[in-house]
């Protein structure tokens, strides 16, 4: 993907690339709302130093929003788990997602299904497939080699699809 240029309005590029970095934030974040704040803060701090940055826009996008999604997972922790202490309660509710409500039964059935994934190889699939890199720069963002990418995406496909035609078999 090219770098985007000075002619190329933010919100062009914002319309045709915003709904791919929102799925992939969506698989990092409890909720849509916090996907879209962890995409808009990354996006916005991306433009303010696009010049200085260079390469590809949405793999720098998408390493920004992976970041700011985990760091937003670590501070609702850190919150959730002194709201617990301070009520006296027990053990600190699971990070799950919650489903899109607009999505439909197909839609639910692979966010269901993608969960339900090794992180590793849910965080490897996200990145193929949404933010449409290529193994060798999701090694790098990873810090894994690239044939464990390549083999944690073959992994999660086999996973979804067995779960997947299960869940078209049953429903």
């Amino acid at each position: 993907m090219e770098a985007i240029s000075h002619d190329e309005s933010w919100k062009s590029w914002f319309r045709l690339h915003g709904p791919k970095l929102l799925l992939c934030a969506r698989q990092w974040t409890r909720s849509l709302a916090d996907a879209e704040d962890v995409v808009q803060d990354a996006f916005v701090r991306y433009w303010r130093r696009q010049r200085s940055l260079g390469g590809d826009p949405q793999a720098l996008l998408l390493t920004s929003i992976r970041r700011a999604a985990f760091d937003l997972a670590r501070r609702n922790q850190r919150r959730t788990g002194r709201e617990m202490r301070a009520e006296g309660g027990g053990e600190a509710a699971e990070f799950l997602f919650e489903p899109l409500a607009e999505a439909d039964d197909r839609r639910r059935a692979i966010e269901a299904a993608l969960q339900r994934l090794p992180a590793e190889q849910r965080e490897v699939l996200v990145l193929k497939i949404w933010g449409e890199l290529t193994f060798d720069e999701i090694a790098r963002q990873l810090d894994i080699p690239l044939n464990t990418a390549a083999s944690r995406y073959r992994y999660a496909l086999a996973a979804l699809r067995r779960e997947l035609s299960a869940a078209d078999c049953h429903g």
